[in-house]
């Protein structure tokens, strides 16, 4: 049977799976007629799985398209973005339903759930505040002339901002982390585009419409987890552990392989790998075992000799990666963690510059193609050993690594930094809301785990 189960969601990059478009019979809300819906379950690359729909009616030529994400995101996420210039307005932004837009220069907010998921620009999203805002305005000059100057007042403030007269800022908040904001000059640090994620509270949890286990159960859970923790830590360290999943590259069942391992001079980490029979994809994830480290960690490394590309390397999903020489600066979240080579990452780092959309598609403009070419003409060059560059890695986290080649010496070519994190670094990576300090057992009576803050 698993060999027949075709995938849920097509990716579009595939000619070989032809897209599954279900049409469905669907009310006009503008004339009541029936019209068609068109839904797509398709994979963007390099961003995720997402539901498209097309609506069109024949009778009144009503037509309009929305997009919904297939999953919600681990974290939240909230961009702020400065607009200084008109091509700032063309900027692309992936919305999802659960999304806050706002424009603090207006105090304008345009709330979640209030308009459905879309693929818009940031003069899409003023334009239809336009619109919406001047529906009925002929009414209002006749019965509320107040409200419709204030709200005409209001549209020319919003007209100033889309002739780029002054500079404003756009925020767009989205608990469920379904939300993305081009960058244009990628894979380069956009100074007036910051990302931001946090771990939502329990409200968002329930906005977005996320369940919760049952605290009972939970607690069972906990306990049966602490009673077998000490039994299974050392079997578990010794074996390979097989589960099944789900490939998400073509959604067919697959198996991941997870083993505990040791890195010398460095510390426990998880590696995960999984390889999908159905459609030959492959990809390995890495997890740090002890947690977030006390201080953050800065690797800068010298490239002198071929061998260097020969370096382990485990980057982790919060490292940022800099090579100066080529003005390339990659977040953390672009190519996720990993566990390879020197080589190998700069590998990863040129097949995602290649196969990214945004960067190297049609909606992409020939000068942006070509200096992502020369880009990636560079970063061949430097895996060839033909170009020495400096590789920088920052990691609040503290939980990457690059392999010393004269350990336990020092490396004359390689610098590490520890560094004390700063709150906005704390923020994103959601320690600022643990609290555990000043906490005492209120007894020492066996069965007993209640504590009280002293």
């Amino acid at each position: 049977m698993g060999d027949t189960m075709q995938p849920i969601y097509v990716d579009l990059a595939s000619e070989s799976d032809d897209p599954q478009v279900t049409e469905i019979d669907s009310l006009c809300l503008t004339c009541h007629e029936m019209g068609k819906t068109r839904l797509l379950m398709t994979k963007i690359p390099h961003y995720k799985e997402v539901i498209l729909s097309s609506f069109s009616c024949d009778h009144c030529g009503n037509h309009n398209t929305s997009i919904q994400p297939g999953q919600y995101q681990e974290l939240g996420v909230c961009y702020h973005f400065t607009v200084r210039e008109e091509k700032d307005l063309s900027r692309q932004i992936v919305r999802s339903n659960h999304a806050t837009v706002s424009v603090p220069e207006l105090e304008l907010e345009i709330p979640a759930d209030s308009e459905k998921g879309e693929i818009t620009t940031v003069e899409g999203i003023l334009r239809r505040t336009v619109e919406g805002l001047s529906q009925d305005q002929s009414e209002r000059r006749l019965y509320h002339r107040e409200i419709a100057e204030q709200i005409e007042e209001f549209i020319s403030k919003i007209e100033e901002l889309l002739e780029c007269k002054t500079d404003f800022t756009v925020v767009v908040d989205d608990p469920s982390g379904n939300t993305f904001i081009e960058n244009p000059i990628a894979p380069q640090q956009d100074p007036y585009l910051k990302r931001k994620t946090y771990k939502r509270t329990k409200e968002q949890n329930a906005l977005i419409g996320l369940n919760f286990e049952d605290p009972d159960e939970q607690e069972v859970a906990e306990k049966q987890d602490e009673d077998n923790e000490d039994e299974d830590e050392t079997s578990v360290k010794d074996e390979v552990l097989i589960f099944d999943t789900i490939c998400n590259h073509c959604s067919k069942p697959t198996k991941t392989n997870m083993k505990v391992t040791q890195i010398p001079y460095f510390k426990e980490v998880v590696i995960m790998a999984t390889s999908c029979e159905g459609c030959g994809h492959r990809t390995n994830e890495v997890k740090s075992g002890g947690g977030i480290s006390e201080k953050g960690k800065r690797i800068t490394l010298k490239l002198t000799d071929p061998c260097d590309m020969a370096r382990d390397v485990l980057k982790s999903e919060t490292c940022e990666i800099e090579i100066p020489e080529l003005g390339l600066h990659l977040g953390g979240g672009l190519i996720g963690g990993k566990f390879t080579t020197l080589e190998g990452l700069l590998m990863d780092i040129r097949n995602d510059l290649e196969n990214n959309p945004f960067l190297t598609g049609d909606s992409s403009d020939n000068s942006r193609k070509a200096i992502i070419q020369k880009l990636i003409a560079d970063l061949e060059q430097v895996r060839n050993g033909n170009l020495q560059v400096t590789i920088k890695m920052n990691d609040p986290a503290g939980n990457s690594y690059l392999q010393n080649l004269y350990a336990p010496d020092d490396d004359p070519e390689m610098e590490v930094e520890e560094y004390e994190r700063s709150y906005e670094e704390n923020e994103a990576l959601g320690i600022n809301d643990m609290k555990t300090e000043n906490y005492e057992e209120e007894s020492i009576d066996p069965g007993s785990s209640n504590l009280i803050c002293s």
